[in-house]
């Protein structure tokens, strides 16, 4: 079995690899399809994480979001804390600096004023590296999602990629939390086994 750090970073080349203006499209197919899904309309506050780089483009998704009057949160990461704050936004383009990894976060500020807690979320859209059809995602490294997921083990849990993220089968380790849904530009898989 391929070693776990290594099938990340191959596959993230791949996914980095991806033309721009492809992946330009492929994103906006992925978030038609994710904003067609009934756990959509049914959230009232949805956690959803800011791309960055070559992932899934998740602004206009987020500014659709806005639109139908969904409460936006997204991560404000708190390394010293090894721990993901849950920030209420309303405006992308005023509220967000590059933050952790020059990625696009709330300013402490806006945090300290927007704070969410955890149980208030319906639904959370993730990112990651590598996915399976079971479910299985790995992340980053920092297992900073996997430590929100258990915090709201009742919110649903959709993942966006590329269809060259997805993989037969991950090897899992317990802390590895499951998905209910990958949605990527061929399909949407529909995954069953956190629920039995």
């Amino acid at each position: 079995m391929q070693d776990s750090r290594q099938l990340r970073t191959d596959i993230l080349a791949r996914r980095d690899q991806i033309a721009p203006e492809t992946r330009g499209r492929k994103s906006q197919t992925i978030g038609e399809s994710l904003l067609a899904l009934p756990e959509i309309d049914a959230a009232t506050t949805i956690f959803i994480y800011v791309s960055f780089r070559s992932e899934v483009a998740t602004l206009p998704i987020i500014a659709e979001l806005l639109k139908r009057k969904k409460t936006v949160t997204v991560p404000l990461t708190m390394t010293a804390e090894n721990r993901l704050e849950i920030v209420a936004i309303t405006d992308p383009a005023r509220e967000l600096v590059p933050g952790y990894c020059a990625i696009p976060e709330p300013t402490p500020e806006h945090a300290r004023q927007h704070a969410v807690d955890p149980g208030r979320i319906d639904l959370i859209i993730l990112p990651g590296s590598v996915f399976d059809t079971r479910g299985g995602r790995y992340g980053y490294g920092g297992g900073y999602y996997d430590r929100l997921l258990e915090q709201v083990p009742g919110a649903g849990r959709i993942a966006l990629a590329y269809e060259v993220q997805m993989v037969e089968r991950l090897e899992l380790q317990p802390h590895d939390q499951l998905l209910d849904r990958i949605v990527t530009e061929e399909r949407i898989i529909t995954v069953d086994s956190r629920n039995g």
